[in-house]
């Protein structure tokens, strides 16, 4: 049953850490080492191991795209149009243009704005196939004006990659695609093999040795996030629908044996109803077993004095989804200093933001919301300053120059800026 909490000192939010095991992280580096040594050899004797399946080819055929249309009815692939409209007008407005700053002295300073030449996305298998993240990490990178996107998802025992993904993909234009996951997957994406090119980027989400994988990589390339498992908070007043708050949770709580799922509340009434309610939902979902665990290990109906009190404990936990269910929710949304994805009102349930309603879904677990943002096109773009330094500035400056850089010890470059000023001082 999801536990009740009154004590103040017991206001904080478990979560599963993606740290990984002494085992897990020896698996992974192993598998790293291999792909990085034996390229498209090891990626098929993984795929084998792993997914219990003997590929001939690592990537998808036009032919299999194709033919993925006949497995999704119509009526789905008009559903995937119209999230990906809405979807793409709402990133469209965090474009960012290269910008150039004249001087009347001559100088110009600027910044020039490049896409990422290369990005692979990783979509996992698993128990739910994830037709939503193609669509959440494939179209910031196309506004961005990546040229090249990568896709990375395991096949099913079939040796097929998921319909429902290949179609996403299709939508968007994305052709490139290998049937090979975990950690070899993101070896690949890497290090390169034989047959697939090394790319800028790795984002998308995945199990505990791709997140471990992620994080070896970085550096070598860069990546979106380590995502933990997700996370969802409700901040509830005491007028508030049990049955929809109850409702809201559950469907956190189905992703993850390890989703936290919280309320916090100052009503013990409407706490006490969160709970009955959740038990009588809880009772005819499918995923009931994922579900339950997630509740009884790292579930929470926290009860506050007041909602000023609740707002600062929300603050604390740095959800990566918030829900205010409270009287006028645009009058408390300033008050949220730390949440990916805050949803307001009754209407404004998470899943409308995990498939819809167009803000990305990607967004930072594990209270990383404290210093990080949901995935947008800033992640698929490189940022260059422009500087063009005239002759009127450096003589004007070149002393302050020369003082600073010789203050640090570095007499070359103070020297630097001398040779010219005494040059133009001749």
């Amino acid at each position: 049953m999801l536990k009740i909490v009154k004590n103040s000192a017991d206001l904080s939010l478990k979560r599963s850490v993606e740290g990984g095991t002494e085992e897990q992280r020896a698996a992974v580096l192993s598998i790293l080492e291999d792909v990085k040594q034996e390229g498209d050899r090891a990626l098929l004797r993984y795929t084998a191991a792993f997914d219990r399946v003997e590929l001939e080819t690592l990537r998808v055929t036009q032919q299999e795209i194709e033919e993925a249309y006949q497995e999704v009815e119509i009526e789905l692939v008009d559903v995937l149009k119209n999230a990906m409209n809405n979807i793409q007008r709402f990133h469209e407005k965090q474009k960012r243009s290269s910008w150039l700053q004249p001087e009347e002295s001559g100088t110009i300073l600027g910044q020039v704005i490049t896409p990422l030449a290369r990005v692979g996305v990783y979509v996992p298998g698993g128990t739910a196939p994830l037709v939503s993240t193609v669509l959440m990490n494939v179209i910031p990178a196309k506004i961005a004006g990546v040229e090249e996107i990568v896709m990375f998802t395991p096949p099913q025992s079939s040796g097929r990659v998921m319909a429902g993904i290949l179609v996403a993909a299709d939508l968007l234009g994305v052709t490139e695609i290998y049937k090979v996951g975990g950690a070899q997957a993101i070896a690949a994406a890497a290090y390169g093999t034989e047959t697939i090119a090394p790319v800028d980027k790795i984002v998308g989400p995945g199990n505990i040795y791709v997140a471990l994988a992620k994080r070896e990589v970085f550096g070598l390339v860069d990546i979106d996030m380590i995502a933990g498992p997700s996370d969802l908070v409700v901040l509830a007043d005491e007028q508030q629908n049990p049955v929809y708050i109850a409702a809201d949770l559950l469907s956190q709580a189905e992703h993850d044996t390890r989703s936290a799922v919280v309320c916090v509340t100052p009503s013990e009434k409407l706490a006490k109803q969160i709970q009955q309610e959740v038990e009588r939902q809880l009772a005819t979902l499918p995923r009931q077993e994922i579900a339950r665990a997630a509740l009884e290990e790292f579930g929470a109906i926290y009860v506050t004095k007041t909602l000023e009190e609740a707002v600062d404990i929300v603050n604390q936990l740095a959800p990566e989804h918030l829900e205010i269910l409270v009287e006028s929710p645009f009058e408390w949304v300033g008050k949220i200093k730390n949440a990916g994805a805050i949803f307001l009102g009754e209407y404004s349930s998470e899943p409308v933001g995990d498939y819809f309603a167009g803000p990305n879904h990607v967004l930072p677990t594990n209270g990383t919301a404290r210093f990080s943002s949901p995935l947008n096109v800033d992640d698929f773009i490189k940022k260059s300053s422009l500087i063009y330094y005239s002759k009127k500035d450096l003589l004007q400056n070149a002393d302050q120059i020369m003082k600073f850089a010789r203050y640090e010890g570095l007499e070359a470059h103070a020297r630097a800026i001398q040779v010219r000023v005494e040059k133009e001082r001749e």
